[in-house]
């Protein structure tokens, strides 16, 4: 009789474990993950060496296009179709955590061996912040500092290695730099009425002692009115207005603006292209010993909260956060983790320049977060676009804005 038993409890052990065991190894759970990164960024890379591991989990992977982010996924969310993981641009995450399209994390993320809310800047940790929770983790980062003309500087009597440290140093140094007839314009930086209007002209506000509830702060109207400044005293391109940072990071890099307002993204294409020695340095300040402040781009994972598979999406949200050491040194992309050295690359113009960049990440801020970020984002660029046009004064554009946003936030 007992080896009878002993027999039919191996045999219900065995069909178990052909029932638990095998049978969940060979169909994993399968999860969906939407970003905007091509082949040769980040998210695909990731997808692809997590699904390499074959730890029951296997991820799928769909290219979307940036302008198509919030709309379709916000869709894909109301109509029950949304992914598993989803990467969006930092200011655009308190709009689907305050709707709850995505998931509350904290507690995964407190008791996760991997994801320490202390090891990241806190720009980039405060982005995915919403109602004092985690709803996501920082995919990466990116801020904007001065690059500047060393060798020009000389040519004009300047300092090479002092470059302007205010915003009154900014215009004089703009005025001595400038060159009509050499077509060369003393800096270069992009007003387009866009989000990255926005994202250069924030932290000027900031700096001011504003923001985005207060724009029409005293130092906010005195710094837009040094940008019009820059553009009626022709100290900067007339296109400012309608190019983008990548055009007029480019006017920089053919010699024809002797600084330039861009971010990290920029060093590869600064080393090839620029024939002249170079430097980066913090955005300038107000006065001497004010505030700083930076911009605060790049991206964050989320995990939507109709996931059945939450522990999975977390899973590799784990795994992509112990892949952050390598963002740089494989995609040239900058780790949003303080605890995170950046290996020197051997190029001593580009690593100088990398030290200035994780510096001024120390001061950099999300925009917002906040739900109705594009109302507001609307109301600074339409601001920027009426001051510099000469359609309104700076304080007249601001104060507009400042009644916009007043009206967004209730």
């Amino acid at each position: 009789m007992a080896i009878r038993k002993s027999v039919i409890l191996g045999a219900l052990a065995l069909a178990s474990v052909s029932l638990f065991g095998l049978s969940a190894k060979a169909e994993d759970v399968k999860l969906t993950l939407w970003s905007l990164d091509k082949d040769t960024q980040p998210a695909p890379t990731l997808v692809k060496e997590f699904n390499d591991q074959h730890n029951g989990i296997t991820i799928e992977y769909r290219l979307i296009q940036f302008d198509d982010v919030v709309t379709e996924a916000m869709r894909a969310y109301a109509t029950g179709q949304a992914p598993d993981i989803i990467a969006v641009d930092n200011p655009e995450h308190a709009l689907f955590s305050s709707r709850g399209a995505f998931l509350d994390i904290s507690d995964m993320i407190k008791n996760s061996k991997v994801i320490k809310p202390e090891n990241y800047f806190p720009g980039p940790l405060k982005s995915v912040e919403w109602d004092g929770k985690y709803f996501g983790v920082p995919k990466a980062t990116n801020t904007i500092a001065l690059y500047y003309n060393k060798d020009m500087f000389k040519a004009k009597g300047l300092d090479p290695n002092k470059p302007p440290q205010t915003w009154d140093e900014l215009v004089e140094d703009a005025r001595k730099l400038t060159d009509p007839a050499k077509n060369v314009y003393g800096l270069a930086f992009s007003a387009k009425a866009n989000e990255e209007g926005t994202f250069q002209f924030l932290p000027w506000a900031q700096m001011g002692g504003g923001g985005y509830q207060h724009i029409n702060a005293d130092g906010a109207v005195k710094a837009l009115g040094i940008w019009k400044t820059i553009i009626d005293e022709k100290l900067a391109s007339p296109d400012t207005l309608t190019r983008g940072q990548w055009d007029s990071t480019g006017t920089f890099n053919s010699g024809n603006a002797a600084m330039a307002i861009s971010g990290p993204w920029e060093l590869d294409r600064m080393v090839q292209e620029a024939k002249f020695d170079w430097g980066v340095a913090l955005l300038p300040v107000p006065k001497e010993g004010a505030e700083r402040s930076s911009a605060m781009g790049d991206f964050n994972w989320a995990i939507f909260s109709t996931t059945k598979h939450p522990a999975e999406a977390f899973k590799a949200l784990e795994y992509f956060a112990s892949q952050d050491d390598k963002m740089f040194k494989n995609f040239g992309q900058l780790p949003a983790r303080s605890d995170i050295s950046i290996p020197a690359t051997g190029q001593p113009l580009k690593d100088a320049a990398l030290k200035v960049f994780l510096e001024q990440l120390k001061y950099a801020k999300p925009r917002g977060p906040h739900p109705q970020w594009p109302k507001i984002s609307k109301a600074i660029q339409d601001a920027i676009q009426a001051a510099l046009t000469g359609q309104m004064s700076p304080k007249d554009a601001l104060d507009q804005a400042a009644d916009k946003i007043k009206a967004v936030l209730g």
